[in-house]
């Protein structure tokens, strides 16, 4: 089965080329940090920029607020940068 990778035109600068990719984001930390998995990110290799979506924004907030009951709990290993 092939995916096919829709291209975009960037909201920075304009230009065509730029992709959804799909990263982990990290908010708060310690006791608080919330690890989001599989986040759409649109990223544009012209001029360098990746940004979310208001949807995207909206969903994260979402998260945020209900991680209680939609989030599940894994042991996370974390290293200082030194």
């Amino acid at each position: 089965m092939s995916t096919k990778t829709e291209e975009m035109v960037c909201d920075v600068c304009g230009k065509s080329g730029a992709r959804l990719i799909h990263v982990t984001k990290s908010y708060g930390k310690g006791a608080n940090l919330l690890v989001i998995e599989n986040v759409p990110v649109i990223s544009c290799p012209t001029c360098g920029e990746s940004y979310l979506t208001a949807a995207t924004l909206r969903e994260i907030d979402n998260l945020k607020r209900n991680r209680k009951k939609l989030a599940t709990e894994r042991f996370v290993r974390v290293a200082i940068f030194a």
